[in-house]
């Protein structure tokens, strides 16, 4: 049980986390002396047993053989079970998640594409926007999504009552990052609850509702110019 004390508490792969299970496996093998064995130049046993080359080459097959059989749920062991090489069950497992990983991320973006605030508050609003483009960006990196386009994401899905007040923000000079612009519509938010109760549209007319976006875009404005003078 010695050789395979580096294993620590690894969590054996599961349909959540593939993300970090191939990399914690890889470094493992590598560090094991198997990976060659599993993914590299000697996936094949070698022809001609120059000093027990063959045996050793069977005892390193065998190992890593039995780690990737021993680190994946019962669930994921059918489909490697009846494989005969260690690179045909990293492939195939591979493989697998890739198709899984393609059709989840469709549908992250799909979801993306349609997401509204609908009854949520701002902060939750604004979380759920965070997390699709988190999970996206943890399937592909490529997906990246910038704080801009994220903005607009969540200005298209706003509600209603908040288009006047957007509007007055988005003409300021001086844009807002994500977060300030989170904050400045967290506290509007705050702002029509306090106004007996009523929704945002009844409460607050558009001229007040822009007269409130000048006076926080005068805070807004007054606070960059302490922090740079800081």
């Amino acid at each position: 049980m010695a050789d395979f004390q580096g294993l620590g508490n690894m969590k054996k792969l599961n349909d959540s986390n593939y993300n970090t299970w191939p990399t914690c496996m890889s470094s493992y093998l590598q560090g094991s002396d198997l990976w060659e064995v599993a993914n590299r130049d000697s996936t094949v046993e070698p022809r001609i047993d120059t000093k027990g080359a063959v045996h050793k080459w069977r005892v390193k097959f065998g190992r890593a053989m039995f780690i990737l059989k021993t680190t994946v749920e019962d669930e994921l062991l059918e489909n490697i079970r009846d494989l005969t090489t260690p690179k045909q069950s990293w492939d195939a497992l591979a493989m697998l998640f890739s198709k899984r990983n393609d059709a989840k991320l469709q549908l992250l973006e799909n979801e993306l594409l349609s997401v509204s605030q609908k009854e949520l508050s701002i902060p939750q609003y604004f979380n759920k926007v965070k997390t699709l483009c988190r999970e996206i960006r943890e399937l592909e990196q490529e997906a990246r999504i910038s704080q801009a386009r994220m903005k607009r994401i969540i200005v298209h899905g706003l509600k209603p009552e908040f288009r006047s007040y957007v509007a007055a923000i988005q003409g300021w000079q001086t844009q807002t990052t994500l977060v300030e612009f989170e904050n400045l519509l967290a506290s509007q938010e705050s702002l029509a609850k306090q106004m007996a109760g009523v929704s945002i549209g009844e409460s607050i007319k558009k001229e007040d509702t822009t007269m409130y976006a000048d006076k926080e875009k005068g805070k807004y404005q007054f606070a960059k110019g302490e922090n740079h003078k800081g």
